[in-house]
């Protein structure tokens, strides 16, 4: 029990410095992919940005206890959930904040898993008030999402022109806790 204690605490502290410090890029203003690796339960830290001005911070949980990571430097911010039982899984685009929708237009986000291997397209499935073909939440079905376990993978799309690429590793915490 002390064990589950300090790491709510520690999860509850590192997510509340993540809304209030955001995500700040170092790199080239123009940069449009980032990548991030998870490095334990604890801190949900990520790398942002490739080459100079690399820098690591945390993020915790998404505003839909999902995991998140960054397209585009921390232009936005993008949270991958998971519904095993429906083998569904749904990604939100949002902002720079990381718990605002952003809603953006394009026909599909692409998920990619490596174990179990899997590639999906997540449909446009747009939140109420989303209009003019936008949309902040992306929906898909792959029967391997039935696998209880934690995914790595990849998420991408092309936005107005732009590829936004970023990678992403759940790790297991008290509101989506697989075992």
């Amino acid at each position: 029990m002390k064990k589950y204690g300090r790491f709510l605490f520690a999860s509850t502290v590192l997510a509340a410095m993540s809304f209030t410090t955001g995500c700040q890029e170092t790199a080239a203003p123009d940069s449009r992919t980032s990548s991030s690796t998870e490095t334990s339960d604890a801190d949900h830290g990520h790398e942002h940005g490739e080459g100079e001005g690399v820098h690591s911070h945390s993020h915790g949980a998404g505003p839909h206890d999902g995991t998140l990571t960054d397209w585009g430097g921390g232009k936005y911010h993008v949270e991958f959930t998971v519904d095993h039982d429906k083998q569904e899984a749904t990604v939100y685009v949002l902002g720079s904040d990381e718990k605002s929708p952003a809603p953006i237009k394009t026909d599909k986000i692409s998920l990619t898993i490596g174990d179990p291997e899997l590639q999906a397209d997540l449909l446009p499935v747009p939140l109420d008030g989303e209009t003019d073909g936008r949309s902040s939440r992306f929906v898909g079905k792959h029967e391997k999402l039935g696998t209880v376990q934690e995914y790595a993978g990849t998420i991408s799309a092309e936005i107005e022109g732009t590829p936004y690429t970023g990678d992403f590793k759940e790790e297991a915490h008290d509101a989506h806790d697989h075992k």
